[in-house]
């Protein structure tokens, strides 16, 4: 027993793994539109030949709510783009949240806007609709339903299955059970290290600790601690992806480079820039070629085998349509042609001097962590203890103690970085950008406000709390994939001035319908994707519900810039 893992007769990681192991004598995987195109037996060999070629590979990420328009997207995507000459490899398969719960506990849980696929054939339906590669990463590894997930995506032919990094931080509403999540997450993992050939296990550092962490060598470390889980304590492979927070052109080579470096090869994708989608989609382009250029030159300078990925540049507005999609990959694929011509314009110095510096910090935090772990009980041999432990101590307290940086209480993560995550200046430039003229407030520095999120995209939530502090008024931390009771018991507990919500997709006016249910009666500031599938719609693309939210009575503020003159109405409401 230790402070991280209290419950007596925990489950052992070993029996997990026997069990795991035992099912793949039923389950097995199955065959692929795309493992018979390009004649592999799985995409980890794939990428290994794409790789001695320093031939750039495309991932495009699809999934409506419609199981008919998802197919759709999956065969048109990839015939429109071969017709104009550009290979679309593989495909991120956007599942629902929904789908995280087991099948006899699904129909009651809350819906996003996702892909549902109700059975196996539906699977196995949509993996045959193209020869692409089929990479099922949300809401399958981590979760309640990893087990049953992963053996329906392995009967659809699918050799990347993730997404690991989501074990460590997302939450299901109304479904937190930490043990559960995790035994059946080792045990989907002894099946798939017991199948007949290499199955990549897909982790997205961006959805695990990555997004917290304000050091580049906390990032590698966590990719160090993955594989040493994964691949040294179970067997397969694991393929990292990163990408939405990494905006500076250097750091994002940097990384890939350290990547190299660790042999963390192949990786599955590197992810879009996502962050750097704040305006329309005009100004999106200079943002998606920035990284693009990057990304296409790092892997035919030093392949890993991460494809790259064109996100649509109306991400950022609402789901892209099929079209939108298709365009954006035809805009990679010219990207990577032309970058070789920007290969002997880089300058390795500065790229290789921070790729030592991560490698060496990353090396040193993964070190310590599970030397500090065992420290304190942890049966670090044991893959279930392992993931249980760094997911209840949280990526603060990780960097904190173990990161590799001097220690500083001043500094955010706790330490001086090594290598800054370019995340915090991200967050000082849009709080900049937000607070223009509206400078700090007297009148506001009475205020105290509780801040939370809908769902599990922190950076919102930082954001919201940055600017809020330069307005001079006192933050309350109200959790991140806070349910509506919960943080009812908070408010109640703290007595907030107000709470401000920061909101994904999906399902913003019924969680502050649940707030009003749970009992808050304090003012409710709501900002972020104020949109939500219509109640009884098949429909693949939600609707705004911004003006149905102020109508209910939410202060509806779309951008970080509405803060202000929110709080502003509130004081003057007061006085």
């Amino acid at each position: 027993m230790t402070p991280l893992l209290p419950e007596p007769d925990l489950p052992s990681g070993a029996e997990l793994l026997a069990e795991g192991r035992a099912l793949a004598r039923t389950w097995t995987l199955g065959p692929s539109a795309f493992l018979r195109h390009v004649g592999a037996a799985s995409e980890y060999g794939f990428k290994l030949a794409q790789m001695a070629k320093s031939r750039v590979m495309q991932h495009a990420q699809i999934g409506f709510r419609d199981p008919g328009k998802s197919r759709r997207a999956y065969a048109e995507i990839w015939e429109s783009c071969a017709a104009q000459g550009v290979t679309v490899d593989r495909y991120g398969l956007c599942l629902d949240w929904s789908m995280a719960l087991p099948r006899a506990r699904r129909a009651k849980a809350e819906r996003g806007t996702g892909m549902i696929l109700p059975g196996i054939e539906d699977f196995t339906r949509l993996t045959e609709a193209a020869p692409v590669a089929a990479h099922f990463g949300d809401f399958v590894l981590g979760f309640p339903a990893a087990v049953e997930n992963t053996q329906a995506a392995l009967a659809a032919g699918s050799t990347a299955i993730g997404n690991l990094g989501q074990y460590f931080t997302f939450r299901i509403p109304g479904h937190d059970d930490d043990i559960e999540a995790t035994a059946q997450t080792v045990r989907a993992l002894g099946l798939i290290a017991a199948q007949p050939v290499p199955i990549l296990v897909q982790s997205n550092l961006d959805d695990g600790f990555a997004a917290q962490f304000t050091d580049l060598a906390s990032c590698l470390g966590m990719v160090l601690l993955e594989r040493h889980i994964v691949t040294g304590l179970i067997g397969p492979p694991v393929g990292h992806c990163y990408g939405h927070h990494f905006s500076d052109p250097l750091s994002r080579l940097a990384f890939q480079r350290a990547l190299a470096q660790v042999g963390a090869a192949p990786g599955t994708m590197i992810y879009g820039n996502t962050t750097a989608y704040r305006g329309r989609p005009a100004a999106n382009f200079a943002s998606l070629s920035n990284y693009l250029l990057v990304d296409a030159a790092g892997q035919i300078g030093q392949p890993t085998g991460h494809a790259i990925n064109a996100v649509p540049v109306t991400e950022n507005e609402r789901i892209p349509e099929i079209e939108e999609v298709v365009e954006a990959q035809l805009f990679a694929g010219r990207m990577a042609e032309l970058a070789p011509g920007w290969l002997a314009l880089i300058d390795p110095a500065p790229v290789d001097a921070m790729a030592a510096r991560i490698v060496a910090g990353g090396q040193a935090f993964a070190g310590a962590a599970l030397a500090g772990l065992a420290r304190l009980g942890v049966d670090t041999a044991c893959p279930f203890q392992l993931l249980l432990a760094l997911r209840r101590m949280g990526a603060r307290r990780l960097e904190s103690h173990y990161g590799a940086g001097r220690p500083d209480p001043e500094a955010p993560g706790g330490r001086l970085p090594i290598a800054p995550a370019t995340i915090l200046s991200e967050l000082a430039e849009m709080a900049d950008h937000a607070l223009k003229g509206h400078p700090e407030s007297p009148a506001l520095r009475g205020l105290r406000v509780m801040v939370a999120t809908s769902d599990v995209h922190e950076h919102g939530k930082m954001l919201v709390e940055e600017v809020l502090r330069r307005l001079g008024v006192t933050v309350l931390d109200g959790g991140v994939s806070t349910d509506p009771a919960v943080l009812a018991e908070r408010v109640r507990r703290d007595r907030p001035d107000a709470v401000a919500i920061s909101t994904y997709n999906g399902i913003a006016l019924r969680y502050f319908h649940a707030l009003g249910a749970a009992g808050i009666e304090v003012p409710v500031l709501i900002g972020g994707r104020l949109n939500q599938i219509p109640e009884g719609s098949n429909s693949s693309l939600p609707v705004d519900v911004g003006a149905d939210l102020a109508q209910a009575g939410a202060l509806v503020c779309r951008t970080a810039a509405d803060l202000a003159p929110a709080l502003q109405s509130l004081t003057r409401s007061a006085g």
